[in-house]
């Protein structure tokens, strides 16, 4: 037994490293680059003909959409600095000034065709295939290679469909939840004591640096959102977009709620210093919620990031448990709190906005709400799908036989 498994795990870590998206892409582009290569050696009458798998490697994008949505541009700027370099190859040839004025040219050339983001690939083809470029036919060789690499590039995205970034995605989405749930423990356990302003003001800072991790998960949610349009591989490719994109939202409103919640904290430790910022009671019972609110944030991060029906069930569940524990101990919390506030007003705006910044954040979560504003989501996108393309949206579902998804009952675990 000790022998099977000696070979089978590093076949288990081989297979998985094979299908992570990053080994998955450079093979996709080493396959299309020598592909192209191969074309263009029968109908090139170059000798090397590398425009084609350079052109290619710039086709073959991260994920199908992106490649046709920005191919055309793409193989517009490549296009444009090879006709560039094919001028300037035939008129003065190779030298460190015509290089420059071959820069200036492709640039100006790149702005005139509207390549938008792709300016500098013009420059970079022409600088490129002035290199290898004669004059004479062969020069014009270079524009059936660039199109042979961009036929090429196409069609493997088509044929050998990009990998999906979903699980890079639900990774981030998790790991942007497990720190707020530090931080909210952090608070929960200062809170129960006497906090110094200076750590309040700590926590302020932490909580402010979590909104470029929100950034960075946007990044992630965006690329995995485009490789989920238009792929052949998955299925309801709307609705995970829409599950994901809206998750993030509320984990988004939830950092904005708790930078609040620390802000409001560190002006309760200045307004009471030397005092503590609670009771003993009510710190505890403070501490308590948002360890209960803290788990309930990456308990609801797994739901949305769940691809199983069963296990976002489960997570489901489990969700609407801990917000109905941390409902109960946020009525104690506010029954403390009134009672503090009966004994020393002076505080008393601070000590509300507490109760309101922890109950925006149980009332954010709600499943409920949750699946209303999922539901709003997926008919707003049909709506807008619908208005763009009505004939299209038509023909899609009298074809498939679906109903529009701007009807559609059933439960967002329903996704495969």
């Amino acid at each position: 037994m000790r022998h099977v498994r000696a070979w089978t795990a590093p076949l288990a870590r081989l297979i998985r490293r094979y299908r992570d998206p990053v080994v998955v892409q450079a093979l996709r582009s080493a396959t299309a680059a020598s592909i192209a290569y191969v074309v263009a050696l029968r109908l090139s009458p170059e000798a090397a003909p590398l425009t084609a798998p350079l052109t290619a490697l710039l086709v073959v994008q991260v994920t199908l959409y992106a490649t046709l949505t920005n191919g055309v541009r793409r193989v517009n700027a490549v296009v444009a600095g090879v006709l560039v370099a094919i001028a300037f190859s035939q008129l003065v040839g190779l030298t460190w000034w015509s290089l420059a004025l071959l820069i200036v040219a492709s640039l100006a050339v790149g702005h005139l065709v509207r390549v938008d983001e792709y300016v500098p690939e013009v420059a970079i083809s022409a600088m490129l295939v002035l290199g290898v470029t004669t004059v004479g036919d062969t020069a014009w060789a270079r524009v059936v290679e660039t199109l042979i690499g961009a036929v090429v590039g196409l069609g493997c995205n088509l044929l050998l469909p990009p990998p999906v970034w979903v699980d890079e995605a639900g990774e981030s989405i998790e790991g942007l939840a497990r720190r707020l749930r530090q931080l909210m423990l952090r608070i929960g356990e200062e809170a129960a004591g006497r906090t110094p302003v200076e750590q309040a003001t700590q926590r302020l800072y932490e909580a402010r640096r979590l909104d470029h991790d929100i950034v960075e998960v946007d990044a992630a949610l965006r690329q995995a959102e485009d490789s989920l349009r238009l792929n052949p591989r998955v299925r309801e490719g709307l609705l995970h977009r829409v599950v994901l994109r809206t998750g993030l939202d509320t984990l988004e409103i939830c950092t904005v709620v708790l930078r609040v919640l620390a802000r409001t904290l560190t002006d309760l430790a200045k307004a009471r210093e030397p005092e503590p910022q609670f009771t003993p009671a009510t710190g505890a019972a403070l501490e308590q919620l948002l360890s209960e609110i803290a788990d309930a944030v990456v308990s609801f991060a797994v739901l949305v990031t769940s691809s199983v029906s069963a296990s976002a069930e489960s997570a489901e569940s489990r969700l609407a448990a801990e917000l109905r524990q941390a409902a109960t101990t946020r009525d104690k919390l506010a029954q403390l709190l009134l009672e503090e506030v009966q004994r020393d007003a002076r505080t008393w705006h601070l000590q509300g906005a507490v109760l309101t910044e922890v109950n925006r954040i149980i009332d954010e979560m709600d499943t409920e709400h949750r699946s209303r504003r999922l539901f709003e989501e997926l008919d707003r996108n049909a709506r807008d799908q619908r208005e763009r393309m009505p004939r299209l949206t038509r023909l899609r579902e009298s074809v498939s036989g679906s109903k529009p998804l701007g009807r559609i009952s059933g439960r967002t675990e329903d996704r495969d």
